[in-house]
């Protein structure tokens, strides 16, 4: 999914200030998606632990992922850059890696009243 991040708090980059951000998840890529994880480890201090949270509950992974989905559209940018985000900003980052791993910037669910083909029927009488 690609879009427009608009920032509320524009920041340098590059020698320019940027007050919006292009993204694009499906350019993520597995190399970028550790990156971003081990961004945010070092982040919150998070030392090399297997106990992780569910990454749907996992929000400075969400948060760093739309990082990470902006470095995809505008590889120029760093990680390093959005140490400057800050106030609601972080927000509109981390709905972008929200929806990126639970995949609900894409419909592809069947939005017809018509049953399905695995529908069962009902059980009780109407």
């Amino acid at each position: 999914m690609k879009g427009t991040i608009k920032l509320a708090n524009p920041i340098p980059v590059n020698g320019k200030t940027l007050a919006e951000l292009q993204y694009n998840t499906d350019e993520i890529t597995g190399a970028l998606f550790c990156e971003a994880e081990a961004k945010y480890r070092s982040a919150s201090g998070s030392k090399n632990v297997n106990i992780a949270p569910a990454a749907e509950f996992d929000y400075g992974l969400h948060l760093h992922l739309g990082f990470a989905a902006c470095i995809a559209a505008a590889p120029e940018i760093d990680f390093a850059d959005f140490t400057r985000i800050h106030g609601s900003d972080i927000v509109k980052f981390m709905e972008v890696g929200r929806n990126f791993i639970l995949k609900s910037e894409s419909s592809d669910q069947n939005n017809s009243d018509e049953p399905t083909e695995n529908t069962a029927a009902p059980s009780t009488p109407a």
